[in-house]
Protein backbone atom coordinates (compact mmCIF):
# COMPACT_ATOMS: atom_id res chain seq x y z
CA UNK A 1 0.00 0.00 0.00
CA UNK A 2 1.49 3.52 -0.57
CA UNK A 3 -1.15 6.15 -0.33
CA UNK A 4 -1.04 10.08 0.86
CA UNK A 5 -3.03 11.64 2.79
CA UNK A 6 -3.46 16.06 2.86
CA UNK A 7 -0.71 16.42 0.91
CA UNK A 8 -1.25 19.63 -1.24
CA UNK A 9 1.27 19.36 -4.00
CA UNK A 10 -0.14 16.10 -5.11
CA UNK A 11 2.71 14.04 -5.72
CA UNK A 12 4.42 11.12 -4.00
CA UNK A 13 8.17 11.67 -3.24
CA UNK A 14 10.18 8.71 -4.53
CA UNK A 15 11.53 6.58 -1.27
CA UNK A 16 15.09 7.02 -2.92
CA UNK A 17 14.52 11.17 -1.70
CA UNK A 18 13.86 9.90 1.85
CA UNK A 19 17.24 7.65 1.76
CA UNK A 20 19.08 10.04 0.31
CA UNK A 21 18.23 12.82 3.37
CA UNK A 22 21.39 10.38 5.33
CA UNK A 23 23.79 12.23 3.37
CA UNK A 24 24.41 15.54 4.90
CA UNK A 25 25.06 17.43 1.04
CA UNK A 26 21.42 16.38 0.71
CA UNK A 27 20.46 17.15 4.18
CA UNK A 28 21.94 20.82 4.14
CA UNK A 29 20.40 20.65 0.16
CA UNK A 30 16.72 20.35 0.32
CA UNK A 31 16.19 21.84 3.84
CA UNK A 32 15.06 18.46 5.45
CA UNK A 33 15.86 15.48 7.52
CA UNK A 34 14.11 12.60 8.67
CA UNK A 35 13.49 11.82 12.63
CA UNK A 36 12.56 8.32 13.26
CA UNK A 37 10.44 6.68 16.24
CA UNK A 38 7.52 7.04 18.21
CA UNK A 39 9.05 9.41 21.28
CA UNK A 40 10.86 11.64 19.06
CA UNK A 41 8.44 12.56 16.66
CA UNK A 42 5.47 12.81 19.12
CA UNK A 43 8.03 15.19 20.69
CA UNK A 44 8.00 17.45 17.68
CA UNK A 45 4.38 16.93 17.11
CA UNK A 46 4.11 18.57 20.76
CA UNK A 47 6.24 21.17 20.85
CA UNK A 48 6.87 22.47 17.08
CA UNK A 49 4.44 21.06 14.72
CA UNK A 50 4.88 23.69 12.16
CA UNK A 51 8.61 21.99 11.71
CA UNK A 52 7.15 18.64 10.39
CA UNK A 53 6.39 18.91 6.38
CA UNK A 54 5.34 15.09 6.07
CA UNK A 55 4.23 12.01 8.36
CA UNK A 56 5.45 8.43 6.23
CA UNK A 57 4.05 5.64 8.51
CA UNK A 58 3.35 2.46 7.92
CA UNK A 59 -0.72 0.39 7.56
CA UNK A 60 -0.32 -0.81 11.28
CA UNK A 61 0.57 2.33 12.49
CA UNK A 62 -1.52 4.55 11.43
CA UNK A 63 -4.27 5.60 13.70
CA UNK A 64 -7.19 8.45 14.59
CA UNK A 65 -4.21 10.71 15.96
CA UNK A 66 -2.39 10.58 12.63
CA UNK A 67 -5.76 10.53 10.99
CA UNK A 68 -6.63 14.32 12.43
CA UNK A 69 -2.93 15.34 12.13
CA UNK A 70 -2.58 19.11 10.46
CA UNK A 71 0.15 17.52 7.87
CA UNK A 72 0.46 15.25 4.95
CA UNK A 73 0.46 11.88 5.98
CA UNK A 74 1.96 9.15 3.78
CA UNK A 75 1.07 5.25 4.10
CA UNK A 76 3.59 2.69 2.75
CA UNK A 77 4.59 -0.70 3.05
CA UNK A 78 6.36 -2.24 5.90
CA UNK A 79 9.00 -3.53 3.05
CA UNK A 80 9.46 0.29 1.68
CA UNK A 81 9.83 1.71 4.96
CA UNK A 82 12.78 -0.58 5.84
CA UNK A 83 14.65 1.02 2.39
CA UNK A 84 14.48 4.47 3.87
CA UNK A 85 14.68 3.50 7.29
CA UNK A 86 18.31 4.09 9.16
CA UNK A 87 17.13 1.99 11.91
CA UNK A 88 18.15 -1.36 12.85
CA UNK A 89 14.11 -1.97 14.30
CA UNK A 90 12.47 0.54 13.02
CA UNK A 91 9.02 1.45 14.50
CA UNK A 92 7.14 2.39 11.78
CA UNK A 93 7.07 6.12 11.77
CA UNK A 94 9.37 8.96 10.67
CA UNK A 95 8.81 12.42 10.05
CA UNK A 96 10.26 15.04 7.55
CA UNK A 97 11.34 18.01 9.04
CA UNK A 98 12.43 21.33 8.08
CA UNK A 99 15.80 22.57 9.41
CA UNK A 100 15.57 25.65 10.83
CA UNK A 101 17.39 28.69 9.09
CA UNK A 102 20.39 29.33 9.79
CA UNK A 103 21.45 26.36 11.82
CA UNK A 104 24.91 25.77 9.08
CA UNK A 105 25.40 29.87 9.38
CA UNK A 106 27.88 31.84 12.65
CA UNK A 107 25.10 34.00 12.62
CA UNK A 108 23.49 34.06 16.30
CA UNK A 109 19.92 34.46 16.71
CA UNK A 110 18.37 37.85 17.88
CA UNK A 111 17.30 35.85 21.24
CA UNK A 112 20.66 34.31 22.15
CA UNK A 113 19.51 33.29 25.77
CA UNK A 114 21.47 33.01 29.25
CA UNK A 115 23.07 29.72 28.80
CA UNK A 116 24.71 28.52 25.80
CA UNK A 117 26.38 25.06 24.96
CA UNK A 118 29.33 25.38 22.94
CA UNK A 119 31.14 21.97 21.12
CA UNK A 120 34.49 21.99 19.79
CA UNK A 121 35.02 18.91 17.23
CA UNK A 122 32.95 16.05 19.33
CA UNK A 123 32.78 13.71 16.36
CA UNK A 124 30.98 10.82 18.26
CA UNK A 125 27.39 11.11 17.27
CA UNK A 126 26.26 9.60 20.71
CA UNK A 127 28.03 12.52 22.44
CA UNK A 128 26.51 15.07 20.57
CA UNK A 129 23.23 13.90 20.67
CA UNK A 130 23.89 13.17 24.39
CA UNK A 131 24.90 16.96 25.28
CA UNK A 132 21.91 18.94 23.08
CA UNK A 133 19.46 16.41 25.23
CA UNK A 134 21.06 17.13 27.94
CA UNK A 135 21.24 21.31 27.41
CA UNK A 136 17.54 20.86 26.72
CA UNK A 137 16.49 19.40 29.92
CA UNK A 138 18.60 22.16 31.72
CA UNK A 139 17.20 25.15 30.40
CA UNK A 140 20.30 26.17 28.20
CA UNK A 141 18.96 27.95 24.70
CA UNK A 142 21.40 27.39 21.93
CA UNK A 143 24.37 24.93 21.27
CA UNK A 144 27.04 26.31 18.61
CA UNK A 145 29.32 23.09 17.06
CA UNK A 146 31.89 23.39 14.85
CA UNK A 147 31.88 22.02 11.30
CA UNK A 148 33.93 19.12 12.55
CA UNK A 149 31.74 17.65 15.26
CA UNK A 150 28.90 15.23 14.45
CA UNK A 151 26.08 16.71 12.13
CA UNK A 152 23.04 17.59 15.05
CA UNK A 153 20.79 16.46 12.43
CA UNK A 154 22.25 13.14 11.57
CA UNK A 155 20.12 9.87 11.80
CA UNK A 156 22.42 8.76 14.83
CA UNK A 157 22.56 12.00 16.47
CA UNK A 158 18.77 12.50 16.65
CA UNK A 159 18.32 9.06 17.84
CA UNK A 160 20.31 10.11 21.56
CA UNK A 161 18.56 13.85 20.89
CA UNK A 162 15.16 11.87 21.83
CA UNK A 163 13.78 14.43 19.48
CA UNK A 164 14.55 17.60 21.39
CA UNK A 165 16.81 19.01 18.81
CA UNK A 166 14.59 21.69 17.95
CA UNK A 167 14.08 22.64 21.57
CA UNK A 168 16.85 24.96 21.69
CA UNK A 169 18.85 27.05 18.36
CA UNK A 170 21.99 25.17 16.69
CA UNK A 171 25.08 26.95 14.74
CA UNK A 172 27.21 24.41 13.13
CA UNK A 173 29.93 26.52 11.35
CA UNK A 174 33.35 26.33 10.40
CA UNK A 175 33.48 29.80 12.04
CA UNK A 176 32.69 28.35 15.88
CA UNK A 177 35.72 31.09 16.74
CA UNK A 178 34.04 33.98 15.32
CA UNK A 179 30.70 32.86 17.60
CA UNK A 180 32.51 32.55 20.68
CA UNK A 181 34.09 35.70 20.81
CA UNK A 182 30.50 37.32 19.95
CA UNK A 183 29.23 36.03 22.84
CA UNK A 184 32.13 37.28 25.28
CA UNK A 185 31.54 40.95 23.91
CA UNK A 186 27.79 40.54 24.50
CA UNK A 187 28.77 39.95 28.37
CA UNK A 188 28.94 35.85 28.56
CA UNK A 189 31.49 34.41 30.60
CA UNK A 190 33.11 31.10 28.88
CA UNK A 191 33.55 28.55 31.26
CA UNK A 192 36.39 25.53 29.14
CA UNK A 193 36.80 21.86 30.28
CA UNK A 194 41.09 21.57 30.94
CA UNK A 195 42.47 18.45 32.28
CA UNK A 196 44.87 21.19 33.30
CA UNK A 197 41.85 23.39 34.94
CA UNK A 198 40.86 24.36 38.46
CA UNK A 199 39.50 21.66 40.22
CA UNK A 200 37.14 23.86 42.76
CA UNK A 201 35.22 25.82 40.58
CA UNK A 202 31.61 28.17 41.20
CA UNK A 203 29.17 28.94 38.26
CA UNK A 204 27.08 31.09 40.76
CA UNK A 205 28.71 34.10 39.16
CA UNK A 206 27.09 35.87 36.21
CA UNK A 207 24.12 35.52 34.48
CA UNK A 208 25.29 34.74 31.00
CA UNK A 209 27.54 31.47 30.78
CA UNK A 210 28.35 29.37 27.91
CA UNK A 211 30.07 26.27 28.68
CA UNK A 212 32.79 25.02 26.36
CA UNK A 213 33.70 21.20 25.51
CA UNK A 214 36.40 19.70 23.35
CA UNK A 215 37.18 16.57 21.47
CA UNK A 216 37.17 13.22 23.22
CA UNK A 217 40.12 12.53 22.65
CA UNK A 218 42.31 15.98 21.48
CA UNK A 219 40.12 18.34 24.58
CA UNK A 220 39.83 21.98 23.35
CA UNK A 221 42.30 23.67 21.12
CA UNK A 222 44.46 26.14 22.24
CA UNK A 223 43.59 29.24 20.48
CA UNK A 224 39.93 28.46 21.66
CA UNK A 225 41.38 27.37 25.39
CA UNK A 226 42.55 31.52 25.71
CA UNK A 227 39.07 32.49 24.87
CA UNK A 228 38.27 31.38 28.20
CA UNK A 229 37.44 32.85 30.98
CA UNK A 230 37.51 30.08 33.55
CA UNK A 231 39.46 26.58 33.18
CA UNK A 232 37.91 23.53 34.84
CA UNK A 233 37.82 19.99 35.59
CA UNK A 234 35.68 17.29 37.31
CA UNK A 235 37.48 16.01 40.21
CA UNK A 236 37.37 12.38 40.02
CA UNK A 237 39.06 9.23 41.48
CA UNK A 238 42.14 8.72 38.76
CA UNK A 239 43.31 5.65 40.52
CA UNK A 240 40.45 3.99 39.40
CA UNK A 241 39.59 5.38 35.63
CA UNK A 242 41.57 7.80 33.61
CA UNK A 243 39.07 10.15 32.12
CA UNK A 244 35.59 10.94 32.43
CA UNK A 245 33.53 11.06 29.05
CA UNK A 246 32.80 14.39 27.59
CA UNK A 247 28.79 13.72 27.50
CA UNK A 248 28.84 12.82 31.33
CA UNK A 249 31.61 15.95 32.10
CA UNK A 250 29.62 18.02 30.00
CA UNK A 251 26.19 16.82 31.69
CA UNK A 252 27.71 17.73 35.16
CA UNK A 253 28.67 21.41 33.95
CA UNK A 254 25.74 21.72 32.61
CA UNK A 255 23.24 20.68 35.73
CA UNK A 256 25.20 22.64 37.98
CA UNK A 257 25.26 26.15 36.03
CA UNK A 258 21.99 25.26 35.75
CA UNK A 259 21.71 25.21 39.45
CA UNK A 260 24.18 27.79 40.10
CA UNK A 261 26.49 25.99 42.42
CA UNK A 262 29.92 24.45 41.73
CA UNK A 263 32.42 21.59 43.43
Amino acid sequence: MDCCFQRGDNYLRALKWYKSLSDFRKRNEEGFFLLEGFKAVQQVIKCTPGSIDELVVTEKIFSELIKEAKFPVRIISESQFKVISSSKTPQGILAVVKIPHNSYCPELPDRIGLKILFLEHIQDPGNVGTLIRTAVAFGFSGVILSRQCADPFSSKVLQATAGSVLSLWIRRTEKYAQCLEKLKISGFKVFAADIRGESHIDFSSGSKQVVVLGNEGGGITEPLLEKADIRFRIPFDSQRIESLNVAVSGSVAMFCISQGIGW
